[in-house]
């Protein structure tokens, strides 16, 4: 209960001192990784602890209803508590988990939807178990590693924000989330980096991008490289958004067509298709298949990789958000629509949209269940239900998980 060092001017002196070192019992886990704990009900969070563990930890912020605080020591570790597989984690922010035994990550992410449902949906609703990943490590295919603006005669940090700020970079010279390949050229882009910072090449900081693709490792933002889902090939620009864990997006598309097709519905539109993921990999379910995007680049692309797989009854339009239903010439209770919005989710005009559209059913995908579960409110108060909710786990080590909700209008039953 003592200070260490003088605290930041915005400090908040109660109810801890800064870094005043504290013993507390951890029972929860919030969706952003962190541990959870109290002291005389003040919620206290604390990263890379577990439930079940006791902790000593040293206050670094007190908000208006909790505080945060840095691991000290573990006293009591939990069972499920292994060593993990890099040497940054603890100080880098890109994993929360490698402390965590992986069968229990999945158990946590399952609670975590369930827990959202109730909290923001204010439903109990069944919540499958969080499907695995086939790959724990080595399964990413995209890395973005920064540095900022280099200081004369020093080296730049190359690679991620460090745990808890946003600012300061931890050095990262390899990676266990991604392959061999891909660290070798993280390697070669360091070695580069660094020359041209010695040579006072660089004026400013800079994001990289290293993506393994079928046909090898590519660092250029604007190369075409292609990637295989299941018998579709897919090609894009390396540095546009497309799934990045290639290991589990066969199963992953697999079951949102499923979902698609389970009411018995003959027509699919993909609201925000990108290059035609769920459309071209769910179009021979359907008589016909629309892909709608705002991206006109992405609209682009998914009409080659249409063509490119001889998949004929898929078709796809360039969509302006205001009116993106305007484009579909089939009846809405006829349809299935898969819709998968950034992590911001999807806005009250398109949600309006999609409700007046009236489809029999609609998976929503999303990358951010809290936004996810925000909009499930608009949706089930527009005539729709809950059929199945199943979190996937794209991202093993990490706080992530994509999470799929199948909605289907109220009276809608399930076919075989």
């Amino acid at each position: 209960m003592s200070k260490h060092s003088q605290p930041p001017r915005k400090f908040r002196p109660e109810p801890f001192e800064y870094h005043q070192e504290i013993e507390l019992e951890i029972t929860s886990l919030t969706n952003m990784g962190q541990g959870v704990g109290r002291i005389n009900d003040w919620v206290i969070f604390v990263r890379f602890t577990l439930p079940g563990e006791k902790v000593k930890a040293r206050v670094y912020r007190n908000d208006k209803n909790f505080s945060e605080a840095d691991l000290v020591e573990v006293i009591t570790p939990s069972p499920h508590r292994i060593d993990p597989n890099c040497q940054y984690f603890g100080e880098c922010g890109g994993c929360q988990y490698q402390h965590f035994d992986y069968e229990e990550q999945l158990k946590w992410k399952t609670q975590q939807v369930k827990e959202l449902l109730w909290h923001m949906v204010r439903i109990e609703q069944e919540v499958l178990p969080a499907i695995a990943s086939p790959k724990e490590y080595a399964y990413r295919s995209k890395i973005t590693p920064h540095f900022a603006k280099p200081k004369e005669g020093i080296s730049p940090k190359l690679g991620y924000l460090k745990a808890g700020t946003r600012f300061s970079y931890v050095d990262v010279e390899e990676c266990p989330l991604v392959s061999q390949a891909m660290n070798d050229r993280l390697s070669e882009l360091r070695a580069e980096v660094f020359q041209k910072a010695d040579e006072k090449a660089y004026r400013k900081g800079a994001t990289l991008l290293i993506r393994e693709h079928i046909d090898g490792v590519s660092s250029d933002p604007k190369a075409t490289i292609r990637e295989k889902v299941g018998d579709i090939h897919f090609s894009f620009t390396a540095g546009e958004f497309f799934q990045n864990n290639p290991h589990i997006l066969p199963q992953f598309t697999e079951y949102v067509s499923s979902q698609a097709k389970r009411v018995g519905a003959r027509f699919l539109v993909d609201a925000y298709c990108g290059s035609g993921l769920f459309c071209l990999t769910a179009a021979n379910d359907f008589e016909k298949a629309i892909g709608v995007e705002v991206s006109e680049h992405s609209v682009k692309w998914a009409v080659q990789n249409a063509q490119d797989n001889n998949v004929d009854n898929a078709s796809f339009v360039l969509g302006d958000a205001a009116s993106i239903f305007e484009h579909i010439d089939f009846p809405g209770d006829e349809s299935a629509v898969i819709i998968d919005p950034p992590r911001k989710g999807s806005n009250e005009d398109f949600l309006t949209q999609l409700i007046q559209f009236g489809p029999k059913s609609i998976v929503y995908v999303s990358c951010n269940p809290s936004t996810q579960m925000r909009d499930l409110n608009t949706l089930l108060s527009g005539g729709y239900e809950i059929a199945e909710v199943q979190p996937f786990d794209l991202f093993p080590q990490t706080k992530h998980l994509e999470c799929v909700v199948t909605l289907n209008k109220t009276g809608t039953t399930k076919e075989s």
